[in-house]
């Protein structure tokens, strides 16, 4: 065929392309005649592809050289591709795409030059790339034409195309080359010229703040208070991406030096089986794009997954092609503390360079809660060790009492202590604590507490216990000073020594209620203790009762305390009560006056002889 016949059979087959579209969109439910058209105008479009190869191989050469002659062949050959009106793909041996046409890039919504340089095995739908393959093949070796349906999946577009490939010598390459045909038989074309609809002004916009809305969204989330008390983070950032970003979600964390699999999330509408578990047990380390992006520290998009072995392999092979994967991004968690991969299918848009940027900045955000979650969770097992150290578990039994304790922790880690121990020849315990709140105040509560306990060995007389510890905390240089009270019980009798607490209260079968003396001057403020000590006899039926700070100068709404007074009257209220009946009515006054509102620690100890 001559040239301006090969232009007027184009001509011709463009018109009855455009024709068959008008058809399609004013008869939609009767497509049967449509679609035999578009399968017949198929035919002819590989038989004028095949036509067009012999007359490039036919086409003579000018006197002035090869060169000129191949200037022509390749002048043919573009005016072919620009004017011809169905979607040409020119692909090499291994199914790398070498040109296309304009046509394609309207049909698949790229500009042309996006997918050169690609596998085009990748836009065919996953269950059919190996049948794609193989046709390929077949027609490279054979040199027979085939013709066959298939589905592509580009820009979340899907088209099912009837496909024609066509073996090519191509001027200038020395392998051979395949042409594929594909004619859409079940999606409307864009009209030619029209722009692609994410690049609308309209919805930019809209994908921008769809951006700053997931940011605002992911940064709520992360700033919960539960986000720092539970590891949930990373599992609530996940399903966030997952709801509306990507098909796949892996979140891969740094521990001990090695990256580790710590959430995988699918898609709403995939079954949890084998594939699911697969992703879980594989190893980061296995996968090239989570180590570049440990290494290099910086995201990777994928805008059209080239290399399906990226992200690793599993039993049925590569991870990406088990995913059905066409578009990945993944972004660092932290400085180096992880990875984050986003995964979405071929039938949607793929990820852009500005979606990398806003997911950069969700792996930065989701760095911060981590470490803030595991610097709070480091700092409360510290708070939980110092409070085990200045309040026991458990009370143990004293030989002819009954004892009960509660312990308020208030809004932060405080200072208070109380305990019950074995000395020669009968019990001990002490209560205090020392002025002031933090992880400081509580480590020399827990230093009086523990002196209190190791002197106790040695003393009979709780006096000189104190007195001795005072010189110590004078000695060790701390600058706080702590109240405190300590008692000797030997049978009926308790000493009790005194460092600027609050005086015991006894309460008496009869509902009266008498003070001990208290008073004294708070340990490690002087070298020279000033501590006060007294005897007293608790009998059958009658409840010692001791008290922090906390308790009397608990304020209500009205910034009136708690005070001596009202404890005295809840107290004589409970005559004849168990020791844990009267812990528990105490603190209930307490949290009625005050409205529940705890700044300081509280702690009551009472012992009740039996």
């Amino acid at each position: 065929m001559t040239m301006p016949g090969l232009e007027h059979a184009l001509d011709a087959l463009s018109g009855r392309v455009s024709s068959l579209r008008e058809a399609r969109a004013a008869y939609p439910s009767d497509l049967a005649p449509t679609l035999d058209a578009a399968l017949a105008e198929l035919d002819t479009a590989a038989e004028l592809l095949a036509e067009a190869r012999e007359a490039l191989r036919n086409a003579p050469k000018r006197q002035g050289g090869k060169k000129d002659g191949g200037q022509r062949e390749l002048k043919l050959l573009r005016q072919v591709y620009r004017a011809f009106p169905v979607p040409v793909i020119v692909l090499d041996g291994g199914g790398v795409v070498r040109r296309i046409n304009p046509e394609t890039s309207r049909m698949l919504g790229s500009p042309d030059g996006y997918l050169v340089g690609r596998s085009f095995p990748l836009l065919v739908d996953v269950s059919r790339r190996a049948a794609f393959r193989s046709h390929l093949m077949s027609v490279l070796q054979t040199g027979q034409p085939a013709a066959f349906e298939s589905r592509l999946a580009h820009q979340g577009r899907t088209h099912t195309v009837q496909v024609a490939l066509t073996r090519l010598t191509m001027p200038g390459e020395p392998q051979q080359m395949v042409a594929a045909v594909a004619l859409p038989t079940e999606v409307q074309l864009p009209e030619p010229g029209a722009r692609r609809p994410e690049q609308t002004d309209g919805a930019l916009l809209l994908a921008a703040a769809k951006r700053q809305d997931l940011l605002a969204t992911m940064t709520t989330l992360l700033l919960d208070e539960e986000a720092l008390r539970q590891p949930v983070a990373l599992p609530r950032a996940t399903r966030l991406l997952a709801a509306g970003w990507a098909d796949w979600v892996i979140a891969d964390v740094v521990r001990d030096g090695l990256a580790r699999r710590a959430a995988v999330v699918a898609p709403k509408d995939h079954p949890l089986g084998d594939l699911v578990r697969q992703i879980e047990s594989a190893q980061p380390a296995a996968s090239h794009v989570v180590t570049q992006v440990l290494e290099r520290g910086s995201g990777v998009v994928h805008e059209m997954v080239d290399d399906e072995t990226l992200l690793g392999f599993c039993a049925d092979g590569p991870l990406l092609t088990a995913m059905g994967a066409g578009s990945m991004l993944c972004v660092p968690i932290g400085p180096a503390d992880g990875v984050l991969t986003l995964v979405r299918s071929h039938d949607r848009p793929p990820f852009t360079l500005a979606d990398l940027g806003v997911m950069q900045e969700v792996g930065l955000q989701l760095g911060l809660a981590v470490r803030a979650q595991s610097s709070f969770q480091s700092r409360s097992r510290a708070a939980d060790a110092l409070s085990a150290t200045v309040a026991p578990r458990n009370l143990p039994d004293v030989p002819g009492y009954e004892a009960a304790a509660i312990y308020n922790p208030g809004a932060s880690v405080g200072a208070e202590f109380y305990d019950v121990f074995p000395v020669a020849d009968g019990w001990a315990f002490a209560l205090g604590g020392a002025a002031g709140k933090g992880e400081e105040a509580a480590s020399v509560s827990a230093m009086v507490r523990g002196g209190v306990r190791v002197l106790s060995v040695w003393e009979s007389d709780p006096d000189v216990v104190l007195r001795k510890v005072n010189e110590a905390l004078v000695t060790q240089g701390t600058g706080m000073f702590v109240m405190v009270v300590a008692g000797f019980v030997r049978g009926r009798r308790i000493r009790l020594s005194s460092a600027g607490h609050h005086p015991a209260a006894l309460l008496l079968p009869d509902g009266s209620v008498r003070f001990a003396s208290g008073g004294g001057v708070p340990l490690g403020i002087s070298p020279e203790a000033e501590t006060e000590a007294e005897e007293l006899t608790v009998a059958v039926g009658e409840t010692l009762l001791l008290y922090s700070e906390g308790l009397i100068s608990s304020r209500n709404e009205v910034g009136e305390p708690y005070g001596e007074e009202r404890l005295a009257d809840v107290l004589g209220r409970c005559a004849g009560q168990a020791p844990t009946t009267i812990v528990k009515a105490v603190e209930a006054d307490r949290h009625a006056f005050s409205g529940g509102q705890v700044w300081d620690e509280i702690v009551v100890l009472a012992l009740r002889g039996v």
